[in-house]
């Protein structure tokens, strides 16, 4: 009886401690940096390009920049941001990111991407995958993260597309 009360205690206590092990299974940390939730949404197998999106929180009391990106799945990644030129939104490459020091960056859509040209990998691209793509900071250096595909954006990313 003994053994059986202890196996229902450790299913229990395994039953309510396993979707936190898989709650920060899409964050990454380099020292005060962390990199929550990078996706990238599915597109049509023609595509000749691809964006992910990520929020960068810095939980630190200096500054970090993002200065470049890059993956397996692609010829060249680049950090991009939209602007409004008159009454235009355009898409334009950027050298680098600022990262706040106690602040938080966020890549959506119509905002900070990395914009991924060149495709090689393509079967990476589709729902329920994922991609790996390095991020690499002036201080915190580089930050391998698994971009993961959906179908459609997180309903989280609706709330942001206009965040910098």
């Amino acid at each position: 009886m003994l053994n059986l009360s202890l196996f229902k205690h450790v299913v229990i206590a395994v039953a309510v401690l396993l979707p936190a092990c898989f709650a920060n299974a899409h964050e990454y940390k380099s020292g005060d940096l962390e990199i929550a939730h990078p996706w990238s949404q599915e597109l049509p197998p023609n595509a000749p390009t691809v964006a992910a999106y990520f929020i960068i929180h810095n939980t630190g009391s200096s500054a970090d920049r993002l200065v470049s990106v890059d993956t397996p799945i692609a010829d060249k990644a680049e950090l991009h941001q939209h602007v409004m030129q008159g009454d235009l939104m355009k898409m334009q490459p950027v050298a680098s990111v600022d990262v706040p020091a106690g602040g938080t960056v966020t890549f959506a859509p119509m905002a900070y991407h990395v914009m991924m040209v060149g495709l090689k990998d393509r079967s990476l691209l589709q729902d329920g995958k994922h991609f790996p793509l390095t991020l690499h900071f002036e201080k915190a250096g580089a930050v391998p993260v698994e971009v993961n595909v959906q179908k459609q954006a997180p309903a989280d990313s609706m709330e942001t597309m206009h965040a910098h």
